[in-house]
């Protein structure tokens, strides 16, 4: 196996035939808290397994859970919701997000017309600051934000798996908006994901009970630190930036 992670490869397995044509991703970056978010979010709209991404010449991760173990980047959907959730475990170097988007691109092309990331960012900021912003190309804002009052980032740029999403979306007609709220130390940051389950019930008009993430987030916590500790421990070169400023 390769130790360079620019020599990833990724491979989506689609074991349904129903696609939502809505995308919500949630990876294991800064803070956990797009993770957390769609994590729990499959768990209150009642998500079903659909399908998985496995990576090649990546160091790679199982999780499990009372002895069962699962795949680390999970699809789930459902037949009357007209969404797909992507929930990733595995943290994705920024040398392979590319490959990996490019995995998640391929796979979604001609079915899927928009994808939405909720993402943490660990950025200084004040009590004001606590709530969740986008970075959209033109299409997602017109069709979801134009009529919400949720802000705009102010500036800063995107690397990695996000930045990778956002640019197929400037160059094609595939809407892509990425929600990013500050981020604290503790993990997984509740309060982060529940910033970011809110905005999604207003963007998409969700049926959501997030009063349980509290709960949630104490169960997950033990294994999600764990990530987190992984995630620490990449090399300063493999882990994406995602400088921005209010």
């Amino acid at each position: 196996m390769s130790s360079d992670p620019g020599d990833a490869s990724f491979h989506v397995t689609h074991e349904s035939g129903e696609t939502g044509t809505t995308l919500l991703v949630g990876l294991s970056q800064f803070g956990l808290a797009g993770l957390t978010a769609v994590d729990y979010l499959t768990t209150q709209l009642d998500l079903e397994p659909t399908g998985h991404i496995s990576a090649e010449a990546l160091p790679s991760i199982t999780p499990f859970t009372e002895g069962r173990p699962r795949h680390h980047t999970r699809l789930y959907s459902r037949s009357d919701l007209d969404i797909t959730v992507l929930v990733g475990e595995l943290f994705v170097p920024v040398q392979a997000a590319d490959s990996f988007s490019r995995a998640i691109l391929e796979w979604t092309e001609g079915t899927v017309d928009e994808i939405a990331v909720l993402s943490g960012i660990p950025l200084a900021h004040g009590p004001d600051d606590h709530r969740t912003f986008y970075i959209a190309t033109e299409d997602y804002y017109r069709d979801r934000l134009k009529e919400t009052d949720i802000d705009p980032m102010g500036m800063g740029f995107l690397d990695g798996v996000n930045a990778s999403l956002v640019e197929r979306g400037m160059d094609t007609d595939l809407g892509v908006g990425v929600f990013v709220t500050p981020v604290h130390t503790q993990v997984p940051d509740a309060e982060a994901a529940l910033r970011l389950l809110s905005t999604l019930k207003l963007v998409y008009d969700l049926d959501l009970d997030t009063a349980p993430l509290e709960e949630f987030a104490d169960e997950v916590r033990q294994h999600y630190a764990q990530l987190s500790e992984r995630l620490e421990a990449a090399e300063t070169h493999e882990r994406p930036d995602d400088r921005m400023f209010m």
